[in-house]
Formats: structure tokens, sequence, C-alpha cells
């Protein structure tokens, strides 16, 4: 079985006990407020962004993206809540629908490979926001928490 064939097999998995389990991500299983969310993600990029001592420019395009990508995320999450009442249901079926629970997982695995592929397109961008000397730091910082865990 190849790599990808498994890492396949492990993101369904994983998806699957998220759908079924309703799991929210939130602290201890509770359901956190998204706008709280994103204020705590605003303040450690500004936190970051200072660091970098990032210009208005760079920090209000970093923002952007920022803000773009909390958008989609939210959509994707409450999309996933209707996603894991159709798996109840079909869970609690007498004769769930083999084909309508795939036709889900799929569904939702392209939704995520679509948001994946836009946060790869908001990196990509960033990149270029930044400057060789800041890119330079944002990978000593990735290296370092790599390194750390």
């Amino acid at each position: 079985m190849t790599t990808k064939n498994k890492l396949m097999i492990a993101g369904s998995a994983v998806l699957a006990f998220v759908l079924l389990t309703g799991f929210r991500g939130g602290h201890f299983g509770g359901p956190r407020d998204p706008e709280r969310v994103k204020q705590m993600i605003t303040w450690r990029m500004d936190d970051r962004l200072e660091e970098l001592k990032a210009s208005e420019q760079q920090k209000q395009a970093l923002h952007g993206l920022k803000d773009s990508l909390f958008e989609d995320g939210k959509r994707l999450f409450e999309e996933n809540k209707g996603a894991r009442a159709q798996m109840v249901e079909q869970w609690e079926s007498v004769n769930p629908d083999a084909n309508a629970v795939h036709a889900l997982v799929d569904a939702r695995m392209d939704a995520f490979r679509a948001f994946a592929h836009k946060v790869a397109d908001a990196a990509l961008q960033a990149h270029r926001i930044l400057t060789p000397e800041q890119r330079q730091q944002v990978t000593e910082n990735v290296r370092e928490r790599m390194n750390a865990r």
C-alpha cells in the first residue's frame, strides 16, 4: 500500500470519527465563539507581525489573508454540522445507504482539500508580501517549534 493510500485511509478514518462523534474542537469539547477565536488569532498575528517589524501595508495585506481564510474556515465548519447530522441519520438507519455515506465523505474531503489549497495559496501570497529577512525569521520560528515537539 502506498503512502498516499495510507494517508487517504487515515484521513477518511479521522473524518468519519469527527463526523460521527460531533467533535466541535472547543474547550473541553464545547463550542467556541467564532468571533472570540478570530480575535485571539488576530492578537497572536499582531504579536508576530510586530516581531517581524512588518510595515502597515504588510500588516493590512496579511490580515486580509487571515480574514478571508477565517471566513472560509468558518463556512467549512458550519457545513460540517449538516454533514454530521446526515452521517448520524445514516448510522441510525436500519439499512444505511453506503453510497450516501461514501458520497458524504467524498464531499467533505473535497471541501477540506479545496480549503487546504486556499491555505496554500495564502501562504504563497504571504511569501510574496514578506521580505527575504522576514521570511527567514518566520522559517527560524517554524523550525524552533518543530524541534520543540
